[in-house]
């Protein structure tokens, strides 16, 4: 049996394409909290480990490592809706004074 350049050997499951890319950054509400203390986000499916962040958070991350099966990111920010929203808060609280 020959096989073709590019064609599987049935080594067990094939993973499908993540889809979140390295370095690229996310939006996400972060859902639970993992053993290790770390806030989990899932983006399209795929579990993200996030350190230092809280369950009911929404934050920007950067993805930092990609696995088989899940992800790994850092925090750079807050969400962008929520820092639009807080911004206009201000606005209106600076206006009424």
């Amino acid at each position: 049996m020959r096989y073709e350049r590019g064609e599987r050997r049935g080594f067990g499951p094939r993973f499908p394409p993540k889809p979140v890319e390295l370095g690229k950054e996310y939006d996400v509400e972060i859902q639970e909290t993992s053993r290790r203390g770390e806030g989990i986000a899932r983006i399209k499916g795929l579990v993200c480990f996030i350190p230092n962040a809280k369950p009911g958070e929404h934050v920007r991350i950067k993805i930092t490592r990609i696995s088989r099966k899940f992800a790994e990111a850092e925090v750079v920010g807050k969400a962008e809706e929520e820092a639009e929203a807080e911004t206009v808060e201000e606005e209106e609280e600076g206006e009424t004074e």
